[in-house]
């Protein structure tokens, strides 16, 4: 059985912990799309961990942990962080990267901080770790596959191409010194030297154990929101987010994937620029900032304050449609216990109508969030292992959420622990 684990919204909604959680009764772990570009935290036995390319099952000695197809793969950081967390205790773990993974090569990082730079105000807020240009690189087949490091002929023509391709716009666009075949050669005979001992046929073997009835998780990143084509285009990423590609990234059937479990937090966070309805600012946002996630709302990957804003049923019913949600897992819950009311986007209001559907993006930046004000529950909820156990108030605003995006919560994070969980039956 194939279940993916996916994000609602902009990211940053706690998907590390639900398939960390979710990770101790599956067999394999696939991440099947994205870069380090954006990160997982988990807190377990081990410690507290920001994972940004391992899959979220490197935790458990059981798994064995896939690094698809689907991913820009920056192959010194996946072994950085390897050693890191063995560092810590962790034992290590079992992992596997597709042959045909592409790799994220220096210069895709120094093109993306140029660009940037040239951009200045205009910038897309990237967090500059290479992958919009690794990406188009792909697009355009001039990318290098992890399986072409074994072959030095075709390196060696390839990195001329790749020269005279690339130093006319470094030298004149961005001013900066050319590259040269031979730095570029050397860097990818690092990169095969560190790969070697993971490199495999992970379609193959996926295959051949979704045939064995084995449980596979599809780890995905960032969210619906940050899609290139169903996202707040342009401030999106550069893969797809959606469940539906977990099939292209990671290599299985479609078919075979029968549950999605979507993540959604209990208010709104996101980390870059682009539309955000229901933001808020100031004092409130700060505080909301202070309490939140563990040890507050700051970027996994990048450190960077997370905008805030109150829960968006706009946004997330539109998100958890496009994933094709069968279960909706609804995180931080526990950081709203102090407020006595709680703002909710019921919809948006787009040149003085009043809409529920999410519109493009040149609409939405022109939406303004309609609220409706639930009481808060003014009391700690971490601990609490049953659903009809948690106040009043906080039910009534689970179901409320539930009602407004139309699919079923069936589990609730109430602290960052594998433990702080609440499954709830829904009829």
């Amino acid at each position: 059985m194939v279940q993916a684990v996916v994000g609602a919204n902009w990211g940053d909604e706690g998907k590390g912990k639900i398939t960390d959680m979710l990770a101790e009764k599956a067999d394999i772990v696939v991440r099947f799309q994205g870069g380090a570009n954006a990160g997982h935290t988990i807190v377990n036995n081990y410690g507290k961990f920001a994972l940004h390319t391992l899959p979220s099952g490197v935790f458990y000695s059981h798994i064995t942990n896939v690094i698809g197809n689907g991913v820009a793969l920056n192959i010194p950081l996946v072994v950085k962080e390897v050693q890191e967390i063995v560092d810590r205790g962790v034992p290590m773990p079992k992992l596997l990267i597709s042959d045909r993974a592409q790799i994220v090569m220096s210069y895709h990082i120094l093109f993306d901080q140029c660009e940037e730079e040239r951009l200045g105000g205009k910038s897309f807020g990237s967090t500059k770790s290479g992958i919009a240009p690794f990406y188009a690189d792909k697009f355009s087949k001039i990318g290098f596959q992890v399986s072409e490091l074994f072959h030095e002929e075709l390196l060696a023509d390839k990195v001329q191409r790749i020269c005279d391709l690339k130093n006319p716009i470094l030298e004149h666009l961005y001013h900066k010194p050319a590259l040269t075949p031979e730095a570029l050669l050397e860097e990818l005979h690092t990169y095969r030297d560190m790969v070697k001992p993971f490199v495999a046929d992970t379609a193959a073997f996926l295959y051949n154990a979704v045939k064995e009835g084995k449980i596979v998780l599809l780890e995905g990143q960032l969210g619906s929101l940050k899609d290139p084509d169903h996202g707040i285009y342009p401030m999106v990423t550069s893969s797809s987010t959606l469940a539906g590609y977990g099939a292209i990234g990671a290599g299985i059937p479609p078919y075979e994937i029968k549950r999605v479990v979507t993540v959604s937090k209990a208010y709104s966070s996101a980390v870059g620029a682009g539309a955000f309805v229901s933001e808020i600012f100031g004092d409130e946002a700060d505080e909301l900032r202070r309490r939140g996630g563990d040890g507050g709302e700051f970027g996994a990957t990048t450190g960077r304050p997370r905008r805030m804003g109150w829960f968006d049923c706009v946004a997330s019913k539109y998100g958890c449609r496009l994933q094709g949600a069968t279960d909706v897992a609804f995180t931080v819950l526990d950081v709203l216990g102090y407020l006595d009311e709680i703002p909710v986007c019921v919809g948006y209001e787009i040149d003085g109508e009043v809409t529920t559907d999410f519109p493009t993006t040149a609409l939405l930046e022109k939406a303004k969030p309609v609220y409706e004000t639930l009481p808060g529950w003014k009391c700690e909820i971490r601990g609490i292992k049953k659903y009809e156990d948690l106040p009043e108030n906080c039910r009534k605003y689970i179901e409320f959420v539930e009602k407004h995006i139309g699919f079923p919560i069936t589990m609730i994070s109430n602290g960052p622990g594998r433990e702080d969980i609440i499954y709830r039956d829904v009829k």
